[in-house]
């Protein structure tokens, strides 16, 4: 029978395989050195692509924490070269599956049933994976649902899996801890969430109802019935991945209509609601008869109010003209600390200048040309400059806020998925009088429930 027939449990087995991986990596390493100590025509590229796969086949049978680490850092083009982001990227949604028998073991312990006692049909074989559950098909009364089968113990051994993830990645990526414990963190944190999927049925229907008045922007209908903490079922929805869509061939005016739709739901989530989508990857996006579905509201964040403020004041070109007036708000989002002397500032604010005007430049264009690939590869550009310099990044040690974090891997992801569309999107900023403004009561039904 095809699809994986166990996940490794317990923690020596996965502490191994992680070891395993490690000493592999560092292998490579000192042979990669070697060959171009000595003249071989071995290059960067070919190591990291090997490295990659090695890496990627290791995480992927291993499933939850390590998955879910490489699934995060393949949304951010900043901080890995790209042939790992071409692998990992697979942990989106084309994970490779588990066996039919370990779905069946997950039904029982969940309902005391198999999934042909519930269902009318259930497709053995998984439709998709990703790095927390896979997705069947399945039928009852002439309904077709998509069935979210979350992977065996995923969140037992999170911990121990991330402990020794650490100093993997650090070898790997040449990151500094200071830039991955955020990293790590959120994996954690976003794994105790995500593993909870009565949690994501509840923002799922809470998010949807706030976003009900979007035009063409449609969310799937979800069935707690059928539903438990670690079996997830919803509409079955037929169409397109977003990437599916943007390799089909669709007209152009076909792909600004889709990249459209997309850009205003995240600003209506981001301006509106104050809580947003946050794992904007392809295989979360559906296109269908002209209609964007959203699916998998299991990565969900609120922005704090005083952030949002600071934030979205960068985006102000009147705002940041000055250094004076850029390195103010630098302070407030904790990027300058207070004890950062002349030369550090020097150093770092042309940097973090770069950053704002790359990331703020679609809204101040008005109407903005994503099929520019120029744009992204210079974002890309910029991150492996960022990511090379050892001085800097010894600089950058202890410094931002993690709300940061979040809502830039947000952007980069969105402008990377209209990057793919090649769309051509009206881009300008909201006039934000939005909850965040002097009336409070514009808190919504979804940000209560986030909340929480």
């Amino acid at each position: 029978m095809d699809g994986q027939r166990s996940i490794p449990k317990h923690k020596i087995t996965r502490a191994a395989s992680l070891a395993a991986t490690g000493a592999k990596v560092g292998a490579n390493y000192l042979r990669h050195l070697g060959k171009r100590k000595f003249g071989s025509l071995d290059n960067d590229d070919l190591f990291h692509e090997q490295t990659a796969k090695a890496t990627y086949d290791v995480f992927s049978k291993l499933k939850g924490g390590p998955l879910k680490v490489a699934q995060m850092l393949s949304l951010d083009s900043q901080l890995l070269p790209q042939s790992y982001i071409d692998q990992f990227s697979k942990a989106q949604y084309t994970a490779p599956p588990l066996s039919y028998p370990l779905v069946v073991r997950t039904f029982r312990r969940e309902f005391g049933k198999s999934p042909t006692e519930i269902f009318d049909t259930f497709t053995q074989q998984a439709v998709a994976g990703a790095s927390i559950g896979q997705v069947h098909k399945a039928t009852l009364d002439g309904k077709t649902y998509a069935v979210k089968v979350q992977y065996p113990g995923v969140a037992d051994s999170l911990d121990s899996d991330l402990r020794m993830i650490k100093p993997i990645a650090l070898r790997l990526f040449k990151l500094d801890a200071a830039t991955l414990d955020p990293y790590i963190t959120e994996v954690r944190e976003r794994l105790i969430e995500e593993t909870n999927y009565r949690l994501e049925l509840q923002r799922s229907q809470d998010i949807a109802q706030a976003c009900s008045g979007l035009e063409n922007i449609r969310f799937p209908s979800y069935y707690p019935e059928l539903s438990s903490e670690r079996i997830l079922t919803m509409d079955w929805v037929d169409g397109m991945h977003l990437d599916q869509f943007a390799n089909s061939g669709a007209s152009q005016d076909d792909r600004d209509r889709v990249g459209q739709l997309l850009w205003d739901f995240y600003h209506f989530q981001v301006h509106e609601l104050g809580t947003f989508h946050a794992d904007p990857h392809p295989g979360n996006f559906i296109v269908s008869d002209g209609e964007l579905w959203v699916l998998d509201f299991g990565c969900v964040k609120s922005i704090q109010q005083e952030f949002y403020r600071d934030y979205f004041a960068l985006m102000d070109p009147n705002r940041v003209a000055k250094d004076d007036d850029l390195d103010g708000l630098l302070r407030d989002l904790g990027v300058f600390v207070a004890n950062d002397n002349e030369q550090t500032l020097a150093k770092l604010r042309p940097l973090f200048r770069e950053s704002v005007e790359l990331l703020a430049r679609p809204f101040h264009r008005g109407e903005f040309d994503f099929g520019d690939e120029s744009y992204l590869n210079e974002i890309r550009d910029f991150g492996e400059r960022a990511r090379l310099d050892k001085e800097l990044q010894a600089m950058q040690k202890g410094r931002g806020n993690a709300e940061s974090l979040y809502i830039n891997r947000a952007y980069f992801g969105l402008y990377n998925l209209a990057g793919s569309l090649k769309a051509r999107l009206r881009t300008a900023l909201p006039d934000t009088k939005s909850w965040y403004g002097s009336d409070a009561s514009r808190k919504t039904a979804a940000r209560h429930a986030i909340d929480k």
